[in-house]
C-alpha cells in the first residue's frame, strides 16, 4: 500500500464550545479538556502522513501548530464548508488523496491503513448515522453533508460523482463522542489510560 500523496484533515471546533451535549455529565473544563485530548489522540494518529487542521479559533491553531500540524483558518464557514476549503487548499498544494476524519474519536489509531484505496471510503459511526471519516481523491468534488443522516448522505453523494464506494466498519473508529452515554469508562482526560478498541 502506498500512503505517497495521502493527507489527513481533521477539522476542530474551539475546545471551549465543544461538546454541549455533554453537560448534563461534565462540567466546561472537563469537556474542553476531553475535547482537546480526543483531538490529540486524532491527530497522534495519523503518524507518518502529514496533518492539516481546519479551525477558527485561536487556541485550536496554537495546539495543532504544537503537535506539527499544518493550520487552515476557516472562520463562519460551518462544518461542511471549512471541511470542502480545507481538502481544496489540500489540493492546491499538491495532496492527491485526504482522510477526513473528525476530531472527537477517544479510541483512533492507525489512520493510514485507510490510505490506497482510490475511490471513497466512508467510515460511519456505531449507529450507522453519522460519518467519522470519509476518504476521498482531493479533486473529486465530493460535497460534504455532516449532520445528523450523514452517513446516507454521504454514500449518495459518492454514487452522484460515479466514484467507487467502499465503506469500513472499523470499531476504533465508529466510537465517537455526543451524548453522556458515549463517553468512554475510564473518560479521556488526557490520554491517560484509555481503553483500546479495536
Amino acid at each position: 500500500m502506498s500512503i505517497d500523496g495521502w493527507g489527513v484533515l481533521v477539522p476542530v471546533k474551539a475546545f471551549s464550545a465543544a461538546k454541549a451535549r455533554l453537560a448534563p455529565a461534565l462540567d466546561p473544563d472537563r469537556r474542553a479538556l476531553m475535547a482537546r485530548s480526543m483531538a490529540t489522540r486524532v491527530v497522534l494518529a495519523a503518524d507518518p502522513l502529514p496533518v492539516a487542521v481546519v479551525c477558527d479559533d485561536l487556541e485550536v491553531a496554537a495546539w495543532a501548530e504544537s503537535l506539527g500540524a499544518t493550520v487552515f483558518w476557516e472562520p463562519r464557514r460551518g462544518l461542511n464548508g471549512a471541511v470542502e476549503s480545507g481538502v481544496a487548499r489540500l489540493a492546491a498544494g499538491g495532496t492527491s488523496n485526504v482522510i477526513v476524519v473528525h476530531g472527537d474519536l477517544p479510541f483512533a489509531h492507525d489512520l493510514p491503513r485507510l490510505a490506497g484505496f482510490a475511490g471513497i471510503t466512508l467510515v460511519p459511526d456505531r449507529r450507522e448515522d453519522g460519518t467519522n471519516v470519509v476518504c476521498l481523491p482531493a479533486s473529486s468534488g465530493f460535497r460534504f453533508s455532516y449532520g445528523p443522516g450523514s452517513f446516507a448522505r454521504h454514500r449518495a453523494e459518492a454514487r452522484r460523482i460515479h466514484m467507487d464506494l467502499q465503506i469500513l466498519h472499523i470499531a476504533s473508529l465508529a466510537w465517537d463522542v455526543d451524548v453522556p452515554e458515549d463517553i468512554p469508562d475510564p473518560p479521556p482526560d488526557g490520554g491517560a489510560g484509555l481503553r483500546q478498541q479495536q
